[in-house]
């Protein structure tokens, strides 16, 4: 295995590897793209958690700051010579992640526990690799996934420790309705209103497995989970929940919309409807043989306010001076106080 030895970029200057789904032949130190998969060239499995409020999403991008390229970056510093790096999906500026996995292609084999160390060290503080495993050589963390699940946080009210991680929602919510619409949204529907750019996809046409709304705190949690899912479809279909809850969307127009049906016929544009990323995680991507998902839950809590005042004034109130001007009780052996007033 390769000793891992911080260098300088600056004295040596790597070739970067092109992110998964890039031009075919596109060389990749050396190695093209096409023919990476026919070289034995070590692989390995990240799973990565990160704050996405200061990036421009998971893709690398021309003049702006990405996940992936501050992982990249962190690699080759950590001393890792990198021939192919990818996602299971990518996720748009401001949307963080809870688990997302990457695989990774090396020139060389590493010891894992060495690299993710050297890696986190050099790793701006809001992205963090929760592990580094060696995988199979076949491993491709988009195409292996069997399933992915999407976390959404409405706040019911003003937060300032969360703000970065919900979609603070001011008009009242019915959940039970929200409820009821998330079972319409379940199955294999045509979600050509709720994606962007229709027709630049293969289909529009996607298997919905879950959809769960559960209350926590002050906190609506959405939860969706299918094998994958279509540019800006989750927040689009939180937002219709978020109108549904609201009285503001019937049942009917949802279903229409889900058939397809266009903006005049439904009523509706989902797209106007498109919630904020600041409350979207990728929760967790899940490949053959794992776990299924457990019970849904909160990323960052919001308590509700009644709770989060009393854990403050519930003790200070019973220990609180007696007002001017009330008796006071007399303990006995006590000299009386030389305080004027």
């Amino acid at each position: 295995m390769e000793r891992l030895r911080p260098r300088n970029s600056a004295s040596r200057r790597t070739r970067p590897a092109r992110e998964a789904g890039s031009s075919p032949g596109a060389s990749v130190g050396g190695v093209t793209s096409r023919s990476w998969h026919n070289l034995p060239v070590p692989t390995y499995r990240l799973d990565i958690e990160y704050e996405g409020t200061r990036y421009r999403g998971w893709q690398e991008q021309k003049n702006a700051r990405s996940i992936v390229g501050e992982l990249r970056r962190a690699v080759l510093g950590a001393g890792a010579e990198i021939v192919d790096l990818g996602g299971s999906g990518r996720t748009d500026a401001g949307v963080h992640a809870l688990g997302q996995t990457a695989h990774m292609r090396l020139r060389r084999a590493v010891d894992p526990a060495s690299l993710r160390e050297a890696v986190n060290d050099l790793l701006p503080p809001d992205i963090h690799v929760l592990a580094l495993l060696p995988a199979g050589d076949a491993f491709h963390a988009r195409h292996a996934a069997v399933s992915r699940s999407y976390l959404y946080q409405i706040s019911r009210r003003r937060t300032a420790l969360a703000k970065r991680f919900v979609w603070w929602v001011k008009r009242p919510l019915d959940p039970e309705r929200m409820v009821a619409a998330a079972r319409l949204v379940e199955g294999r529907h045509d979600f050509t209103r709720f994606c962007e750019r229709p027709a630049e996809q293969t289909s529009t046409v996607v298997v919905v497995e879950r959809v769960e709304v559960a209350t926590v705190g002050s906190l609506v949690l959405v939860r969706l989970v299918a094998s994958h899912f279509l540019w800006k479809m989750v927040r689009r279909l939180v937002g219709a929940l978020v109108k549904v809850g609201a009285g503001e969307l019937p049942g009917e127009q949802l279903t229409a919309l889900l058939r397809g049906a266009a903006a005049d016929e439904a009523g509706e544009e989902p797209a106007r409807w498109t919630a904020p990323p600041s409350g979207l995680f990728l929760e967790r991507v899940v490949y053959p043989g794992e776990e299924p998902f457990g019970a849904i839950a909160s990323a960052v809590p919001v308590a509700r306010e009644a709770i989060a005042a009393r854990l403050f004034t519930g003790d200070a109130a019973r220990k609180r001076p007696a007002a001017r001007g009330a008796t006071k009780r007399r303990i006995p052996g006590a000299r009386p106080s030389k305080r004027k007033h």
